[in-house]
């Protein structure tokens, strides 16, 4: 098996989770939290979604499909559009609210199929690229992929833990 299919493999793996974790949940469950300061699933996915959506777009050089497919102005939300999640306190994460699973699910989808249609372009040697320097090592495509697949399983196995809080209250 070559590295890139290994990569479409756990991307795929993600998608499965948050598909199972969202299935069937009312918008009243998705936006619900476990405690004041914890995060919902709406924003787990969201989060997740939106840190693949922006690293991939970055390193394919395209635009983000939460901007180019519309998906800003589906969700509605008062962040501002760049927004990914990333440092918000629980005050900005409660401002990530959805009114039912489809929307999540549907920007998933859509982010999902880009990043897999990326990946199909790749080259072993593809993951070798440099693609930020700021860093010390600087950071391989290889290492950036993998490090939004860890963010994003962490997210995911948080989203799927809150469920089966809130379906046992």
């Amino acid at each position: 098996m070559k590295a890139t299919e290994v990569l479409v493999d756990a991307f795929g793996r993600i998608r499965e989770v948050v598909q199972e974790t969202v299935e069937g949940l009312s918008a009243e469950q998705l936006n619900a939290r476990v405690d004041d300061e914890a995060n919902s699933i709406a924003w787990l996915v969201w989060h997740l979604t939106r840190v693949q959506d922006d690293h991939v777009a970055e390193v394919a050089g395209e635009e983000q499909v939460w901007t180019a497919g519309g998906w800003a102005p589906r969700f509605g939300l008062k962040l501002p559009v760049d927004a990914t999640g990333y440092g918000h306190t629980a005050r900005q994460a409660g401002l990530v609210r959805v009114d039912s699973g489809e929307l999540l699910t549907g920007y998933h989808d859509a982010v999902h199929e880009r990043t897999v249609a990326y990946l199909r372009t790749l080259g072993a040697a593809d993951l070798d690229r440099v693609v930020d320097e700021r860093w010390d090592p600087p950071v391989t495509l290889g290492a950036r992929l993998v490090s939004v697949l860890g963010d994003d399983l962490q997210h995911a196995g948080q989203a799927a833990f809150a469920r089966g809080v809130l379906s046992r209250r």
